[in-house]
Formats: C-alpha cells, structure tokens, sequence
C-alpha cells in the first residue's frame, strides 16, 4: 500500500498531502508495528513533495514578480519662477 501511495503523493492536493502527513505522523507514533514503519517510509516521501511544492510557489511567485512592469518614479515638474507670472 505505500508503494501506490508513494506514487499518488505527486498527484494529491495540497490539502490531501496535509491529511496524508497529519495522519502519517499520529500513526508513527500511536500505531501499531505495521503502521509505524509504512508512516516511516512515507513521511520523508512527504516532506519532499511539500518542500517542492513550496519551493515552487516561491519560483512562481518571483517570476511573477519579475513580469510585472515597473513602476515609473514621478519626478517632479519644474516650478517656475514667480517673476515669470507677473
């Protein structure tokens, strides 16, 4: 069973991947034999894809950034010497 879900985890969402791990680290702690070592395998399994996925959103979100234009400095118009106006 954790074969298929080692191969799922890429394919889950974020907050499924959440669940996954929440649920992984309670039964490596309170689970039986069986249960502590397939959330052994899984959770460094886990803890990859949630790195990926945030290194991800921190690359998409700095080219986003980068695509933006930049915003143009206002400089200030020149003032003209009160004698002109008189």
């Amino acid at each position: 069973m954790t074969n298929t879900l080692l191969e799922k985890l890429p394919t889950l969402s974020d907050g499924d991947l959440n669940s996954l791990r929440a649920n992984a680290t309670r039964l490596s702690e309170t689970g039986s034999k069986k249960q502590k070592d397939a959330a052994a395998e899984l959770l460094p399994a886990i803890e990859e894809e949630t790195a990926a996925r945030a290194q991800a959103k921190v690359e998409k979100a700095a080219a986003a950034k980068a695509a933006r234009p930049k915003a143009r400095k206002k400089v200030p118009a020149k003032v003209e010497a009160l004698d002109d106006a008189a």
